[in-house]
């Protein structure tokens, strides 16, 4: 026998023993709804983002339906929408990357001081960008599967070092959009405006989207995205069971690096210019733990769904935006995000107890 047929052998009959008391037919609706809630972790992150846009579609009327508002949605999360797809695929290993911020940021310095400082054309300027935030991938997966050191002390670490070094590399020198636009338009592509119906859309939102759904497939529908859950749920039976645990680790972490390098490239389209000291550096891997804990996956590993992750970023937008234009305190936002949170937890924690 295979160590691929071992494997699904031993995904299998897990399965079976842990949904064995799950007969639908015989329990009653909370215990469905308990399963259904199982089953599918991203329904209650879309079951929170529906009833959101009804209460501000009710409190704010039709301005808050029109097309401009709904998009702006999509162009206000586009940046923390790629970092949370980053960040969820290290949350299933049951690891936790406290870098991914910082990386986008370090991964659009050096793609606009190649390009100005080195005359290198930005299409490889984009390319040189995304391969260093692989290469600082392979790092932290290579400290967390060899040295088997704790993701949180690993990416606190580069977190740290990342910022240094994009004051250290750019000299605390901004390149201005002024510039960008005039002599390296390619760097903004991702801020380039297409028309879809009544929406105005940017490449950065349509990259945004494409990734999620790829990713979603992977996860879901591959033998490396089976490996990834095994590795989160117990990565001593994953390896029992055949699985490369350190090969999988490094494909994660290295995938992380360049969904960074993507991050970094929406950024500039999103803000025009390229600065070292960009928030997203500090707040962005605040902003997309947010997302992906609201969006149900569990920070113990090994469950949730990259399309919760997505409608967790929604969500935050949704209520940023809906606030706002209620003329609320912006600090009621932090306030029922914090809420959200604590209340996704906690769902996770009662889905886990009862299915234990």
């Amino acid at each position: 026998m295979s160590n691929s047929d071992s494997f699904e052998e031993v995904v299998k009959t897990r399965r079976e023993e842990k949904f064995a008391e799950f007969d639908t037919s015989e329990k009653g609706v909370l215990q469905k709804f308990h399963h259904a809630l199982h089953t599918n972790t991203a329904l209650v992150p879309l079951i929170v983002l529906l009833a959101a846009i009804m209460v501000f579609g009710i409190i704010l009327g039709e301005k808050f339906f029109s097309p401009f508002a709904l998009t702006l949605i999509l162009q206000q999360v586009q940046i923390v929408g790629v970092l949370a797809a980053a960040q969820s695929l290290i949350i299933l290993t049951a690891g936790i990357d406290l870098s991914v911020g910082a990386v986008a940021v370090l991964c659009s310095v050096i793609m606009g001081q190649v390009t100005f400082r080195y005359g290198i054309p930005p299409v490889f300027a984009v390319a040189i960008g995304l391969a260093f935030g692989t290469a600082i991938g392979a790092v932290n997966g290579w400290l967390v599967s060899k040295v088997k050191l704790p993701p949180f002390i690993v990416t606190l670490g580069m977190w740290q070092i990342v910022l240094a070094a994009n004051y250290l590399y750019s000299a605390n020198e901004t390149i201005r959009s002024q510039d960008i636009e005039a002599d390296a338009p390619f760097l903004q592509a991702m801020g380039t405006t297409v028309k879809l119906g009544g929406a105005n859309l940017t490449f950065g939102v349509i990259l945004m989207v494409l990734l999620v759904l790829v990713l979603a497939y992977a996860l879901r529908s591959t033998a490396w995205g089976r490996h990834v859950y095994a590795v989160g749920d117990d990565p001593e039976a994953a390896k029992l069971a055949g699985v490369n645990v350190h090969k999988t680790l490094m494909s994660v972490y290295m995938l992380v690096g360049f969904i960074c390098g993507l991050a970094a490239w929406v950024m500039i389209g999103r803000f025009g210019s390229v600065s070292p000291s960009a928030t997203t550096g500090v707040i962005g891997n605040i902003q997309a733990i947010t997302a992906v804990v609201i969006g149900g996956i569990s920070l113990f590993g090994g469950r949730g769904s990259i399309l919760g992750s997505f409608f967790g970023a929604l969500i935050v937008g949704v209520f940023e935006l809906g606030l706002r234009m209620a003329g609320a305190d912006p600090q009621w936002t932090f306030l029922l995000i914090g809420v959200l949170i604590i209340a996704a937890v906690t769902v996770d924690q009662w889905i886990r107890k009862v299915t234990a």
